[in-house]
């Protein structure tokens, strides 16, 4: 009883903050429906970093330019209780990926205003930045060590080069070559959205005023931070500053169906060679952070080989004697990231939760866990003195930063960066509900009502199906799937994290393999048919389905299988052949998981819930979107799709975007994305 009113005393405590940073002034004359427009225009804050003293916060922020058809970043000052805010850099060129030097008298930062990414400092009372490294490579993944006396990066190299001079005197041998083709021996020959090299992402070490760096990973081939999307989390100095401990997949050629990262620890002069501390564990280990005592290394890991959405549990490994325990075994949730508390009793981290991120406190002594700030998507977690610093946002807020007490009261605002234009963009009331799915168990279900909702209006509903397939559409202000953009076009917005979505307990995750068009497509079922009848004001006649990714393949399947149901369909990226997909994707671990082996080994895992077997009942218009670099799910599943439609008489529309890739990034093609949706459903549903 005590334990739910402290839940309700905190989300009361956050949304207040919220309330009390935004502007008063809501006129609605002076305002206008929320856009994509409005969605570009908001100010992304990230990689807050909390100064040794605890009482700044240096952040990035970035702009969308919509001139050069690109965000651009600058990094900016703000003291923790939200006075002084202030911008530290203003170069034309982008700053990010910011790290105090130890004695809080400057920062160190990554720029490309020397037109290549390098190590740059400025001093926090003012002044020019200064240049600090003039690699012949760009240099990524900027660590500091904690005596400040030498900084580690990354640079893509070949692997056994002995310097990075070598690697860039070898790509301008292969610029000079009228030949163009590539001669490939193993996967991966392309991975994300680039085809390889031959390059590796390998850690650098140099002391912070010398000039010549170590290469600590010399020789491995293998990639650290991971790619595509791992960053300096991956990566850190043991407490003395001797010696870099990382993550990286050293799998030789199994690494395209290989989930095996593991934890390595090496001198910082490389004087001897890698050492793999997780070699027990053939699951992945990753974002290492010591203690402030340095006695103890917490990471995250998980326990099944092969399965990229596993639990992710706390261990703590005692440094001197290297005995391990898991400290989150008995928590059913996922933690994303480690942030110790000064004293190191407690350590931070944020979790998926019932369609929210949650930010929670966990007992080094006992692992039991707490929930400090229970409803919003909460991440970036630093600490000040006995307050915790983090992003919140949320489905009608941007990310802002907030403090809240250790024991989770107090809560904060920080930042109000977004507040006008937040005010500005007239956006649709949510909330979350319950129904029973498959098997009669509980599923979770966020509805986003139209903008200036009138209760005695009849609104026609933007059915979205999240990607994953372990994933959620949740508390969270999306810069691609964003539900208000729906919302201001006068669509009533539903989201059903249906079985194998995450926040929900591991046997939940789980529960999709095999399964990818069973309990799912009951969910979606019993989902949108409680959301109806619990929602008169909905037009059950008028209703569009929309989804990516999974998502994607979801509105394939749903061609075939529930052909009656909906006006219409948008399919972004998804698979029209499963098995097909198999062979042109980059990640073989996910289908091989999934699907429960190969398509050689177990044919029937991959034609148990094929979209392309039931094209024949295919009736419903569909618009299809592609992006030509994505190799997660290639173009070619789209064009199919597309041609199947065209052949079957089905009114259709294909949206091609050569520059982009499983996402759409760039602002004039995120325009043309919405508009082109907007109008799409507008054409079937209105």
């Amino acid at each position: 009883m005590l334990y739910r009113f402290f839940d309700r005393f905190v989300f009361f405590m956050t949304c207040f903050a919220v309330w009390m940073i935004m502007p008063t002034s809501t006129n609605a004359s002076e305002t206008h429906p929320f856009s994509v427009h409005d969605m570009l225009a908001m100010d992304r804050i990230g990689d807050p970093q909390v100064s040794p003293d605890g009482r700044q916060v240096v952040f990035v922020l970035r702009k969308t330019d919509l001139e050069a058809n690109k965000g651009r970043t600058d990094l900016w000052l703000v003291n923790v209780d939200g006075t002084g805010l202030r911008r530290l850099t203003s170069h034309t060129a982008s700053d990010s990926n910011p790290r105090w030097t130890p004695d809080g008298q400057a920062i160190l930062f990554l720029s490309s205003r020397s037109d290549s990414s390098q190590v740059w400092r400025i001093r926090v009372d003012g002044g020019e930045a200064e240049q600090v490294t003039d690699e012949p490579l760009d240099v990524g993944n900027l660590v500091v060590s904690p005596t400040g006396t030498h900084i580690a990066y990354s640079m893509d190299v070949f692997p056994d080069a002995k310097t990075p001079e070598e690697t860039k005197a070898r790509l301008d041998e292969i610029e000079k070559n009228k030949a163009t083709g590539r001669l490939y021996d193993r996967l991966f020959f392309r991975h994300w959205d680039a085809w390889k090299d031959g390059r590796r992402s390998h850690l650098f070490v140099r002391a912070l005023d010398g000039d010549k760096a170590v290469d600590v990973m010399r020789g491995m081939d293998a990639d650290s931070p991971s790619k595509p999307f791992g960053g300096p989390e991956e990566i850190t100095f043991t407490p003395k500053g001797k010696a870099l401990v990382f993550s990286a997949r050293d799998a030789g050629r199994e690494e395209a169906w290989s989930t095996n990262f593991d934890l390595f620890a090496v001198p910082i002069d490389r004087s001897r060679r890698p050492n793999c501390l997780t070699k027990g564990n053939s699951a992945w280990d990753t974002n290492p952070v010591f203690s402030p005592d340095g006695k103890t290394l917490a990471y995250l890991a998980m326990k099944r080989p092969g399965y990229e959405s596993d639990r992710m549990r706390i261990m703590l490994r005692d440094w001197r004697t290297g005995r391990t325990r898991a400290l989150t075994e008995d928590w059913d949730r996922s933690a994303r990231s480690i942030t110790w508390s000064p004293d190191g009793k407690t350590i931070f981290t944020t979790a998926a939760n019932l369609g929210q991120s949650s930010l929670f406190s966990i007992d080094v002594e006992n692992g039991e866990s707490r929930v400090l700030v229970e409803q919003g998507n909460v991440g970036s977690v630093d600490v000040a003195g006995d307050r915790v610093v983090f992003g919140l946002d949320d489905l009608r807020s941007p990310v802002e930063l907030y403090t809240v007490k250790s024991d989770g009261g107090g809560a904060q605002p920080v930042t109000k960066i977004n507040a006008e234009k937040v005010a500005a963009a007239r956006m649709g009331e949510y909330e979350q509900f319950t129904f029973k799915g498959w098997n009669d168990e509980t599923v979770y279900v966020y509805v986003v009502k139209p903008v200036d909702f009138n209760p005695r209006k009849k609104y026609p509903v933007a059915f979205l199906i999240h990607g994953g397939p372990q994933g959620s559409f949740g508390n969270h202000f999306h810069y691609r799937w964003n539900p208000q953009a729906y919302a201001g076009a006068g669509y009533a917005a539903v989201m059903v994290d249906f079985h194998g979505s995450t926040g929900y307990g591991q046997a939940f995750c789980d529960s999709i393999r095999g399964d990818w068009g069973g309990k799912p497509l009951e969910d979606l079922k019993k989902g949108l048919a409680a959301t109806l009848a619990k929602y008169k004001w909905m037009d059950e006649k008028r209703v569009s389905a929309l989804g990516a990714s999974f998502g994607g393949f979801m509105i394939n399947w749903i061609a075939g299988n529930w052909p009656d149901r909906f006006r219409c369909l948008v399919n972004h990226d998804g698979n029209l052949d499963e098995r097909m997909a198999y062979f042109d994707t980059e990640e073989l671990w996910f289908p091989e998981w999934d699907h429960k082996g190969t398509p050689w080994d177990n044919p029937k895992g991959y034609e148990k819930h094929n979209p392309i077997n039931h094209v024949k009942h295919w009736k419903t218009p569909m618009l299809v979107i592609h992006g030509a670099l994505d190799y997660r799910v290639v173009d070619t599943q789209g064009m199919s799709t597309f041609t199947a439609l065209q052949r079957r008489g089905v009114p259709s529309k294909f949206l091609y975007f050569p520059d982009e890739n499983h996402w759409v990034l760039k602002p004039a093609n995120s325009i043309l994305w919405h508009e082109t949706v907007i109008e799409w459903l507008d054409e079937w549903t209105k």
